[in-house]
């Protein structure tokens, strides 16, 4: 089973893809990277790159399933929900238009699958994801570590 993992941002978008193979929970790296958004730009013209970008790694990685964060809000930042929640809605889009299945994880789901505390930072997420897929060092930026985090929590509930 190939999962296409996608950590929502309008700045930055991490996405990670894995493979598992029959029965094993070893998930194999197969591609992890970011989709830099022009901050610069307008929320729809970003919107647009994000899918656009987005529509051609799902082509080009053939996943079987999409697996996304869900939206969760700081009552300090609110209106960085709103933000995500279009970011989400565009990566949402993308994997329905490529008719994949869609797997929804809630972030405390995601720490604890990978570092075993649903309250990880992101320096324990990127260190474990460098454990767990055998790299020589944590992915960078965050985002990325991210993607791959939900890409294996996402397998790890489909199997």
């Amino acid at each position: 089973m190939r999962v296409l993992g996608v950590d929502p941002g309008l700045r930055t978008a991490g996405y990670g893809c894995i493979d598992l193979i029959g029965n094993s929970i070893s998930p194999t790296l197969v591609e992890a990277g970011a989709i830099t958004l022009c901050v610069d730009s307008s929320i729809p013209f970003r919107l647009k790159q994000l899918h656009d970008d987005l529509s051609q790694v799902i082509l080009d990685l053939a996943p079987d399933v999409l697996a996304v964060e869900k939206i969760f809000t700081h009552k300090e930042h609110v209106s960085t929900a709103t933000v995500m929640g279009h970011a989400r809605g565009v990566i949402l889009l993308a994997g329905e238009q490529a008719n994949l299945p869609l797997i929804e994880l809630a972030p405390s789901e995601i720490k604890k699958s990978v570092t075993g505390n649903g309250n990880a930072t992101k320096e324990q997420v990127q260190h474990a994801i460098a454990s767990i897929l055998k790299l020589t060092e944590p992915p960078t930026p965050s985002d990325v570590s991210d993607a791959l985090a939900i890409a294996i929590t996402g397998g790890i509930r489909e199997t």
